[in-house]
């Protein structure tokens, strides 16, 4: 496990993990808390770090950026105007508010977009030939990003941590390849399960670490679907049907369960 690296050609970006922490936190943009964003955001780089996540350039700027701005947040008022004769630069803290809006207005309007391409398939349906039909499919759109992929997976390990360790000593025997093929048992028997479920009766931090790594390959390459039913809720895990084509890349969302879709 330890020499597995999930990459993807698409990866959503720090802006779009901005974004998502602040709908969690629902508040107006302007008036977010950027310490306790840049705390957050630390904790969803060390998760992914600690996953084996190929984590882009961009995000330890954007770390860097948010601990500068708590670092000034931390000053008397006075001081934090005038830092190493800094008091004609724009202030760090409101360059990245306008960077968050500008994006948040990109991803609005990318979302509507999507919404009319689909309204458009529905007026005028795509009609395969005879003689190679579509099989039919009942999947809802899926409609969950990676990052609420961590924060479930996150919650998974803050549980396991809580829990009594167990008491023999065992190797690090799980593959993601051996989890992939768990995961479509799972599913063959269960046509839907929810994340949770899939972890539960795991008790060892690799298991659940291998499994979701393995997750995260299958939604790649679209043999499961994650999908919620509402903002932030249970994450619902499906099993596609099969597919002569095979997704090379993770089409990401625009930030949330409501904008966009995850492997869609």
């Amino acid at each position: 496990m330890a020499d597995y690296k999930v990459r993807f050609e698409v990866f959503e970006g720090p802006l779009d993990l901005l974004l998502y922490l602040v709908k969690k936190e629902e508040v107006d943009i302007y008036e977010v808390n950027l310490s306790t964003l840049a705390t957050q955001f630390l904790e969803y780089l060390d998760l992914m770090r600690q996953l084996d996540l190929d984590v882009a350039g961009e995000f330890i700027v954007m770390a860097a950026t948010l601990l500068y701005i708590k670092s000034r947040e931390l000053l008397p008022v006075d001081q934090q105007v005038a830092v190493e004769g800094e008091e004609e630069g724009p202030d760090p803290r409101w360059d990245l508010i306008r960077q968050l809006v500008e994006y948040k207005k990109f991803k609005d309007a990318a979302a509507r977009f999507q919404e009319l391409e689909q309204l458009q398939e529905s007026i005028y349906p795509h009609q395969p030939p005879a003689e190679h039909p579509l099989p039919p499919t009942s999947f809802p759109s899926p409609q969950v990003s990676l990052f609420d992929l961590l924060s479930a997976i996150q919650q998974v390990l803050k549980r396991l941590s809580e829990r009594q360790p167990p008491e023999e000593i065992v190797d690090d025997r799980w593959t993601v390849a051996g989890q992939m093929e768990h995961i479509l048992r799972v599913l063959l028997e269960q046509p839907r399960i929810t994340f949770r479920a899939l972890f539960d009766t795991m008790a060892h931090r690799a298991e659940v670490v291998t499994t979701f790594l393995a997750l995260l390959e299958l939604i790649r390459l679209q043999q499961v679907v994650a999908h919620q039913e509402e903002t932030f809720g249970e994450i619902l895990l499906t099993r596609r049907r099969p597919n002569t084509e095979t997704a090379s890349a993770i089409p990401v969302s625009a930030g949330g369960a409501t904008s966009g879709a995850f492997l869609s």
